[in-house]
């Protein structure tokens, strides 16, 4: 069809010189000239790829006509509202007025209603008791010839008054519509054979390409738009938490050690070594290696001492030690393991010995300056304040439903620096949910074996309607900081937060497994807005 009407359109030029007025056009199986709107649309496809090959120019001319609504149509075929209520009336003196109850149920309630007024406007019923009747004989229904006339013409000879009183009835719409006057163009030609839009092996090999016609290359057209990367909704929520901690003066802590052994993990921390955290029903162990190298040898004395033994103030758990537990290798149950081994390092100067913490964070890639961000300047005893996070994957062995996976992201601080307490606990909490969002906060006492006093923190979920606990806090015990060297008046804040949680309030998802998983709609990934706290 498209080739054809091309073929048409050059053949009417080839013959007259022009084409005046593409209305007159009679399209390929057509008997009527192409004066409908439906008609000029297919007209124009047909120049438009004409002109890409500069074989004709044409100009666009607008027109306004009016199309029938499903209520116009529906006049324009079984006659108006008030002539099919005047054909509905028995004529006056002849038989019982009709009902208005009985009026609706002869030509329907609408019609009824709209045509009575209209009726008795244009004098063609009156009413007589409690009913209707004829006024005259005959009428002229005007409305439905204008439909008609409309329909075969998209105008009216009555003028615009007569169409804005129908368009104000809702009877007819206006369309604008466009026809076309068209010239020859420079590459005129009464063939339609396609020109070539590429350059072939064939041709190059059989010398076509030396008399082919080629189309003209486009440089202003769009290219595919490429498919680009999305980042996902945990990333976009991990960088804005990460900037909040860089913006309080935080430290990034290095983190890429999933795999750690037991004593890193859970006897550094003060967890016994009988803690059913420790069993194979919670935690991952490694078959092969299965067990860690040796952490250092003094360190590891004074933990297994004060586990077993006691110190420090604490009389321990009195429970026999075992090296094998504790060289076990596991998948990290938490970021805790890693701040433990910074703040080993971090307390390394109040050990007498040298202080490889600033390196240790510098290789992690946090913003480094001359003075490592997050650590202040070291006392008489060597001790320094530190302020330091973390933001990454940990593993347990849980049962998976709407809130919990066996692999999940956890947001870790930790805070030391001389009496600290834990109201300032609870109000840098306050603090860092509020730049996150989040305010309607609860905490409930809890218990921990390496924090006390300890905390759970609870958020409001809107969609779930229910608090939701996102995190953990508490104060490291001094049977975990004094073996690593810290003095006495030293106090460390340390909490954990999950990732995913936050991410589900933020963005309304109830099910953590519709976050992250086989179930997660890349769509919606490529979709997700940019979150903001």
């Amino acid at each position: 069809m498209a080739e054809a009407i091309q073929q048409l359109v050059l053949d009417t030029l080839d013959k007259d010189g022009e084409i005046k007025d593409t209305r007159t056009l009679v399209l390929p199986g057509y008997k009527e000239p192409a004066a409908t709107h439906d008609s000029q649309i297919i007209i124009l496809g047909a120049l438009n790829s004409l002109s890409s090959r500069e074989m004709i120019t044409y100009t666009t001319h607008e027109t306004v006509s009016h199309v029938l609504t499903q209520e116009g149509a529906q006049i324009a075929l079984q006659g108006s509202h008030e002539a099919r209520v005047w054909a509905a009336c028995p004529k006056k003196g002849d038989g019982a007025p009709i009902t208005p109850k009985e009026l609706q149920e002869k030509v329907g309630a609408e019609t009824a209603k709209i045509g009575q007024g209209q009726a008795f406007k244009n004098k063609w019923i009156g009413k007589e008791g409690d009913g209707f009747v004829k006024l005259v004989d005959s009428v002229t229904d005007t409305t439905q010839l204008q439909m008609r006339e409309v329909d075969s013409t998209g105008i009216l000879k009555a003028g615009e008054k007569a169409l804005a009183e129908l368009r104000k009835r809702k009877l007819i719409a206006q369309r604008k519509g466009q026809w076309f006057s068209v010239k020859k163009g420079p590459n005129f030609s009464t063939s339609t054979a396609k020109p070539e839009t590429d350059l072939t092996v064939d041709m190059l090999t059989s010398g076509s390409w030396r008399t082919a016609t080629y189309k003209k290359y486009n440089f202003e057209a769009d290219g595919i738009p490429p498919n680009g990367g999305a980042l996902h909704p945990l990333l976009k929520v991990r960088e804005e938490i990460r900037n909040i901690f860089l913006e309080m003066g935080f430290a990034e802590m290095p983190t890429s050690s999933f795999v750690e052994s037991g004593f890193w993990c859970f006897d550094a921390l003060f967890v016994p070594q009988q803690h059913p955290a420790r069993e194979v029903q919670d935690t991952f162990y490694l078959s092969d290696p299965a067990q860690s190298l040796p952490p250092p040898k003094d360190y590891y004395e004074r933990v297994s001492k004060v586990h077993e033994h006691g110190g420090y103030g604490s009389t321990g758990y009195r429970a026999p030690w075992s090296h094998e537990e504790s060289r076990k290798l596991l998948l990290r149950t938490h970021t805790t393991a890693s701040s433990a081994s910074m703040l080993y390092k971090l307390a390394a100067r109040c050990r007498g010995e040298d202080d490889d913490s600033d390196e240790a964070v510098k290789r992690e890639g946090a913003h480094a300056t001359a003075t490592v961000p997050g650590t202040g300047k070291a006392g008489p005893d060597g001790f320094r304040p530190a302020k330091l996070f973390s933001i990454d994957r940990v593993f347990r062995n849980e049962t998976m439903d709407a809130t919990h996976l066996a692999e999940f992201h956890q947001v870790e601080g930790v805070v030391a620096d001389r009496g600290l307490t834990l109201a300032d606990l609870i109000g840098f909490m306050r603090v860092f949910f509020k730049k996150m969002g989040i305010e309607n906060l609860r905490f409930k006492p809890a218990y921990n074996p390496y924090t006390e006093p300890s905390l759970e923190i609870f958020a409001f979920h809107p969609q779930l309607k229910k608090w939701v606990e996102v995190g953990n806090s508490g104060m490291f015990r001094p049977e975990m900081l004094e073996p690593m060297g810290f003095p006495k008046d030293v106090h460390v804040h340390g909490w954990g937060i999950s990732l995913e949680r936050p991410t589900m309030i933020r963005y309304g998802i109830n099910n953590i497994r519709t976050l992250v998983g086989h179930k997660v709609s890349l769509e919606s990934v490529e979709k997700s807005p940019a979150v903001r706290f």
